[in-house]
C-alpha cells in the first residue's frame, strides 16, 4: 500500500460531498460524511491491527482479543460487512454504528451522532451505495495515513463544510489562524487541562495539542474537555479528537450555561488551567432567570440582559478558571467592550482585576461575518507587575484577505504576541492603562480611548443614541484622534 498525500485526501474527502450535493442541504452533509469516514477509518485500523497480531500470534482467535484493538468491532459492523449490503443499507449503516457504540462505552458512546440514517427520501440506498462505494476506493489504515494527516484532513472537511454552510458555520467553525493565536498566547503546557465550553468541532482543544506537540514536549497528557450544544457537532467533535490521535478528550453534549458538564468532587464547577472559548454572540434565548440565582455562583458580576447572553459566558469562564494557574482567551464581538446595557457587569469585570489584555482584530475572522473580532484574555493570578493593569492592542489591520477569507498571516500573528509578551506602550498599536485610567472612562473598554490612533471597530450591531454619546464623550477625553474615528462609528451605527 502506498501513501495517502494530503491533496489526495483532501480530494477524497471533498469527493463524498459531490455524491450528495442536491440531494441534502450543504449544512447536513457534515451528519452523514463524518460518521462513514470515522467507522471507514476504525475499521481499517481494526484490520491493520489483526494483521500485526497475527504475525505475532499466527491464530485467527488470538489476533480478535480485545488487547490486541483500540477499539472493538462486534460482528456484521465492520465496513466490509455494512458495504456488502445491498437493500435498507442506512438501517444497517446505523445498527452498526449503535453497535459499536455500545461496545465500547466508555470512548464512543455517541460518538456517530444523531444523522436520520434510514430516511430513504432523504438517503436512498442507491446514494448510500455510492458514497461507501466512494470511500471503500482507499485504505485509512496508520500506515497509509498518520493521525496527523487524516486529521488534517478532518479539519479542511469541517471548512469546506463551514465555506458551504453559509451563516450557520460560526455553530460549529473558527478561523484556525485566529485559533492559532490564542493559543500561542496561552502557551499550554504538558499535563495541563484545557477547557472549551462551546467547543463546536473541538478545534481550539486540538490546536493547544497540536501546539505543544510541534514544540516537541509531550502532548498525550494534556487533558481537554469541551462541552457543546449540538448534538451532531459534539459527535463531530469526539471523532475528530480520535481522529487526531488525541486519548484523553471529554466532550459533553448539553447547554454550558444552564447545564455545565464538569464539575468537581464538591460538585462545583470544574476549574482548568486553560480556557479558549468562541461563544456565540449576543443570544436571546436563554434562561436568564436561572442565572439570577446561578447555583454555581456564575453570577458574580451580575444578570445579563436577555438580549445578549454574552456576559453569562464571560462569567461562566472567569468561574472556570484556575485561580493559580488559570488562563483564557475569549473571541467576542467588539460590542463587549462599551454596550451601555452591560456597563455595570463590565464595571464589575474591570474591577475583578482578571482582564490581562484587550486584543481588537480587523474583520472577516468571524466565520462568514464581516465583524471585527476582539480577543479578551483573563488570567487567574497575573504576575505582580501587571496587576491592576490591562494591555490594549488595536491589531484591526493586521489581517489578510484572499478569495473572500481572512486570516491572520504568521507576520501579524508575531507583531500581536510580541506586543502582548512585552506588555508596553507601543506607539500607535498597544498601551497599558491602569484599573484607574479605565474608571475615568466610565469602564468602558473601547479600544481607541486607549491606543492612540486607533481606529474604531465596527461592531456589527445597533446601538442607541445615548450609548453611542457615551462614547462618544469619553474618546473626546481621550485624544482628538479617538473623537473623529468615534464619529465615524456614530455615523454607521446609530439609525436615522
Amino acid at each position: 500500500m502506498t501513501r495517502i498525500s494530503q491533496r489526495e485526501l483532501e480530494s477524497y474527502l471533498w469527493g463524498a460531498a459531490t455524491v450528495l450535493r442536491g440531494l441534502i442541504d450543504a449544512g447536513d452533509y457534515k451528519q452523514y460524511i463524518f460518521p462513514l469516514v470515522f467507522l471507514k477509518r476504525i475499521s481499517d485500523v481494526y484490520d491493520e491491527e489483526h494483521a500485526a497480531a497475527m504475525e505475532i500470534y499466527g491464530d485467527e482467535e488470538l489476533a480478535h482479543l480485545p488487547e490486541n484493538h483500540r477499539f472493538a468491532i462486534p460482528s456484521g459492523c465492520h465496513w466490509d460487512e455494512i458495504r456488502s449490503v445491498t437493500t435498507d443499507i442506512g438501517a444497517k449503516a446505523l445498527k452498526a454504528m449503535r453497535a459499536i457504540e455500545s461496545a465500547n462505552p466508555d470512548t464512543l458512546s455517541g460518538v456517530f451522532g444523531d444523522g436520520d440514517w434510514g430516511n430513504k427520501n432523504l438517503l436512498p440506498d442507491s446514494t448510500l451505495a455510492d458514497l461507501i462505494e466512494h470511500f471503500s476506493t482507499k485504505t485509512l489504515s496508520i500506515a497509509n495515513l498518520p493521525e496527523d494527516e487524516l486529521g488534517n484532513g478532518y479539519e479542511y472537511l469541517i471548512k469546506k463544510f463551514a465555506d458551504d454552510s453559509g451563516h450557520t458555520a460560526q455553530e460549529f467553525y473558527t478561523n484556525r489562524t485566529l485559533v492559532h493565536l490564542m493559543t500561542l498566547m496561552l502557551q499550554p503546557q504538558p499535563g495541563e487541562s484545557v477547557y472549551d465550553p462551546t467547543c463546536g468541532t473541538g478545534g481550539m482543544l486540538i490546536s493547544t495539542a497540536a501546539e505543544v506537540k510541534r514544540q516537541g514536549k509531550e502532548w498525550r497528557n494534556l487533558r481537554l474537555y469541551g462541552q457543546e450544544l449540538n448534538y451532531g457537532t459534539s459527535a463531530i467533535a469526539r471523532m475528530n479528537l480520535f481522529l487526531h490521535g488525541i486519548i484523553d478528550g471529554h466532550i459533553a453534549h448539553g447547554d454550558t450555561l444552564s447545564r455545565p458538564a464538569f464539575h468537581n468532587a464538591q460538585g462545583q464547577l470544574q476549574t482548568f488551567d486553560v480556557v479558549l472559548a468562541n461563544p456565540p454572540y449576543s443570544i436571546k434565548a436563554w434562561n436568564r432567570e436561572a442565572f439570577r440565582t446561578d447555583s454555581y455562583g456564575r453570577n458574580m458580576w451580575g444578570v445579563p440582559p436577555q438580549g445578549r447572553a454574552d456576559y453569562a459566558f464571560f462569567q461562566h469562564i472567569a468561574a472556570s478558571l484556575d485561580p493559580t494557574t488559570g488562563r483564557a482567551a475569549i473571541l467576542f464581538p467588539h460590542g463587549v467592550l462599551f454596550r451601555r446595557e452591560e456597563a455595570a457587569l463590565r464595571e464589575a469585570l474591570v474591577k475583578s482585576d482578571l482582564i490581562e489584555c484587550v486584543l481588537g482584530l480587523g474583520a472577516g475572522l468571524f466565520y462568514n461575518s464581516p465583524m471585527e473580532a476582539v480577543v479578551i484574555t483573563l488570567r487567574g493570578s497575573k504576575p505582580a507587575k501587571h496587576a491592576g493593569k490591562v494591555l490594549f492592542i488595536n491589531a484591526l489591520d493586521e489581517v489578510s484577505r484572499e478569495q473572500a477569507q481572512s486570516f491572520l498571516r504568521e507576520t501579524h500573528q508575531k507583531k500581536i504576541l510580541d506586543a502582548y509578551s512585552g506588555f508596553m506602550d507601543v506607539d500607535r498599536f498597544a498601551a497599558v492603562a491602569t484599573l484607574d485610567q479605565i474608571a475615568e472612562k466610565s469602564y468602558s473598554l473601547a479600544i481607541p480611548l486607549y491606543v492612540a490612533g486607533a481606529k474604531a471597530a465596527d461592531s456589527g450591531e445597533q446601538v442607541d443614541i445615548a450609548e453611542a454619546l457615551t462614547g462618544w464623550r469619553a474618546a473626546a477625553e481621550a485624544s482628538n484622534d479617538a473623537t473623529a474615528d468615534v464619529l465615524v462609528l456614530l455615523q454607521k451605527e446609530v439609525p436615522a
